[in-house]
């Protein structure tokens, strides 16, 4: 077997740094980082410039303040290692002369900007170490989170159901899920439709999504109108809201078969929009406050009769929110015209070309939230 050249040795070395990515994509998820990385350091900068005050002292405000933004997301000791680094990196000699009575004994020393060098690179390693366990334990995360949501939508009679989602970062605070309500003596066969959202991104938003899932699968058991399961809901959530600070909005129905009856509560969600096959638009906004907000807040619902080739869109705001370069928002505008577009599509073709649609609108803009859609289709 040959021996690999050493253009085959590097070819293997880029694959391997680069997975395989072109340098396009390699430039955008650059830009992506960076862009990302700026939003959360310039959240704690105030650029504002009081009347008065001089560019040149404006610009080193805040320059200071962006530094201690940086500063501050460090520990105690790394903080230091940094200090110590970019002091070295100051000092504008590299070796040192030491005098020894009237002989001068001229001694090369380590190079200022090595050590620095050195303690950067040391700071760097701590640092992907605490972002690697962190990416293995959000992963874990990511696996239980798939776990709770639903893959495939179940079969309901009488309707066509899709359903997709697409966190803005590892985990998400979106749910969605269809499922069976236990049967009632005298009744028929009875299906929840929820589609949430927590406030909040990332593993705080994660863990009360799967507060809400679990007290929804939980208390959906018991008997009851759809506004008492709401409210037990929402009195569960209050326990853990801290103080109103961790609200979820939520649209949460009930569909009956037999007579084609949705019964439901936005609780603060957005507004779903319910497309007739006439082409008319209703919203279903009859509801109440997000959940975790009141412990003591009433509920009402509504009740809209789904007709055959009507069209019930459910989404979150992440959707209609997406923003593009020039941040300029979806817009609702643009999802109900995507709905008339596929009026005669399946809604799994339909969910899709919505999230294409969305693509072309942000482009290499960053996402900023969870953006979820629920689609169901009266046949």
């Amino acid at each position: 077997m040959a021996e690999p050249t050493i253009t085959d040795r590097a070819n293997r070395f880029w694959q391997r740094v680069t997975e395989g990515m072109q340098l396009n994509d390699i430039w955008r998820q650059f830009q992506s980082d960076a862009q990302s990385s700026y939003r959360l350091y310039s959240k704690d900068v105030d650029a504002t410039r009081p009347q008065g005050e001089s560019k040149g002292r404006h610009f080193f405000r805040v320059v200071g303040q962006f530094f201690w933004a940086i500063l501050d997301k460090l520990s105690p000791a790394r903080r230091i290692l940094l200090l110590v680094a970019l002091a070295l990196l100051i000092v504008p000699i590299s070796s040192f002369s030491w005098h020894y009575r009237s002989t001068e004994v001229s001694t090369n020393a380590p190079d200022l900007h090595f050590l620095a060098a050195l303690l950067l690179f040391a700071l760097l390693i701590m640092e992907v170490g605490d972002r690697v366990v962190m990416k293995r334990d959000l992963q874990i995360a990511k696996e239980i989170q798939a776990w709770l949501l639903p893959s495939e939508p179940p079969k309901v009679p009488g309707l066509q159901i899709a359903f997709a989602t697409r966190p803005a970062n590892t985990v998400a605070g979106d749910y969605y899920d269809v499922f069976a309500r236990p049967v009632q003596e005298g009744e028929g066969p009875r299906y929840l439709i929820a589609v949430a959202d927590v406030a909040g991104k990332s593993i705080p938003a994660a863990m009360l999504m799967a507060t809400f899932q679990a007290s929804l699968k939980t208390l959906s058991d018991t008997p009851g109108p759809l506004t008492e399961l709401v409210a037990r809901i929402n009195r569960y959530a209050c326990g853990n809201s801290q103080n109103g600070r961790r609200f979820t909005t939520a649209f949460v129905a009930e569909y009956e078969p037999a007579t084609r009856r949705l019964t439901y509560v936005n609780a603060g969600h957005n507004t779903p929009i319910l497309l007739r096959r006439s082409g008319a638009i209703e919203r279903l906004d009859v509801g109440g406050v997000p959940v975790g907000v009141l412990e003591a807040a009433p509920y009402a619902s509504g009740e809209v009769t789904l007709e055959v080739g009507d069209w019930l869109a459910a989404f979150t705001d992440g959707v209609v929110e997406a923003e593009n370069a020039a941040q300029q928002q979806y817009g609702e505008d643009r999802l109900v015209t995507m709905l008339h577009w596929g009026a005669q599509l399946e809604p799994a073709l339909v969910l899709q070309h919505i999230f294409f649609d969305i693509d072309r609108f942000v482009q290499n803009a960053p996402q900023h939230d969870d953006i979820t859609c629920m689609l169901l289709r009266a046949v």
